[in-house]
């Protein structure tokens, strides 16, 4: 009978012999490696949306949905790549007792248009921009508009005229000029309000046949596409938009009338320009129907709006509300087209 085998003396092994750690590499060895690797693509670029990629300059609050809050979350339902570039950062609109925040200034946006140019990241089908605050910021993004074009000279440059409402101005004066001379120039569609149209045109806007000039007036001044987005004309409230696809002929014209909802929000005017980008791209030769499904869509949510509000106990016509952008996604993706477009002759 052999002897049982004695122990195993655990000091005879050294811990070289337990444990085979791999030999240290050092960082600047790790980075070389790395380095000599390909990076991995840029998948909206690679495998770009059908739709697009929308480098979006606007505004942004923490609370509440206007400028790029209002937008890019629109868009992205509408299946486009959104990259915003927040002009403004703040707490919340400015229409609360207070606000906080910060405010990006020209040289700061195009630090960040240099970062993305450097990883050549440039490539955009689309810009959007709304609220600029100031003269420097909207020659900053005349630049970025001369720049994304020197990489897509295809660009559409969808442009909302931020500058007042109902007869008051909400940006310095000098911003009026910068806009008319030359951003119009280069927009591919420009979505003004009445007021605005009127500081853009020089023309007072009483009369639809004075919206259809205004829209004629823009185009001999650049873009392709011009929705004035809101008009009141005795008492009732239009979408007066026009199209002009050929440089020697007429435009194509027609309005939307659209019900009153007695009630002021905030938000409505980034987010009629967003589906307006959104739908136009979708339906290139027909602005119609791109303004009947906006119209569509903002008109579902804003009534959403207003019967929430007053399902919480609070009288909507007291105060400006805030939309109901994400209980409405149903109704910007697949929007019930109820206000249809009347062409003019």
């Amino acid at each position: 009978m052999s002897p049982l085998p004695s122990p195993i003396d655990s000091s005879s092994f050294s811990k070289s012999k337990l444990h085979h750690s791999p030999p240290r590499i050092s960082n600047s060895t790790l980075w070389k490696r790395r380095s000599r690797m390909a990076p991995p693509p840029i998948l909206s670029l690679a495998l770009p949306s059908e739709t697009g990629r929308v480098l979006s300059i606007q505004s942004h609050t923490v609370q509440g949905y206007v400028g790029n809050k209002a937008a890019v979350f629109p868009l992205q339902l509408l299946g486009y790549d959104v990259d915003p570039i927040n002009s403004v950062q703040f707490s919340n609109h400015t229409g609360y007792p207070t606000f906080k925040g910060q405010v990006l200034n020209g040289k700061e946006l195009w630090d960040l248009v240099e970062g993305l140019a450097a990883n050549d990241l440039l490539y955009y089908t689309h810009l959007l921009t709304g609220y600029i605050g100031s003269v420097s910021f909207l020659n900053a993004v005349l630049e970025v508009v001369n720049k994304l074009r020197s990489v897509n000279p295809r660009l559409v440059y969808v442009c909302d005229p931020v500058m007042g409402d109902e007869g008051k101005l909400y940006v310095p004066p000098e911003l009026v000029a910068v806009y008319r001379e030359k951003v119009v120039p280069v927009a591919s569609m420009l979505t003004p309000n009445q007021f605005e149209a009127e500081q853009l045109t020089g023309l007072r806007i009483t009369s639809e046949e004075d919206g259809r000039a205004a829209c004629n007036i823009l185009h001999a001044a650049g873009p392709e596409k011009v929705v004035l987005t809101s008009i009141n004309i005795d008492g009732n409230l239009l979408l007066i938009s026009s199209h002009r696809k050929e440089k020697d002929k007429p435009p194509e014209q027609f309005k939307i009338v659209i019900p009153k909802i007695p009630a002021y929000f905030t938000g409505t005017g980034d987010l009629t320009t967003a589906l307006l980008l959104g739908w136009s791209n979708k339906y290139p030769g027909d602005l119609d129907r791109a303004a009947e499904l906006t119209v569509s869509s903002l008109q579902a949510l804003l009534q959403r709006t207003v019967n929430d509000y007053t399902r919480a106990g609070f009288d909507p016509q007291t105060s400006s509300l805030e939309i109901r952008l994400i209980q409405s996604l149903e109704d910007i993706r697949n929007p019930q087209v109820n206000f249809k477009a009347q062409r003019y002759q």
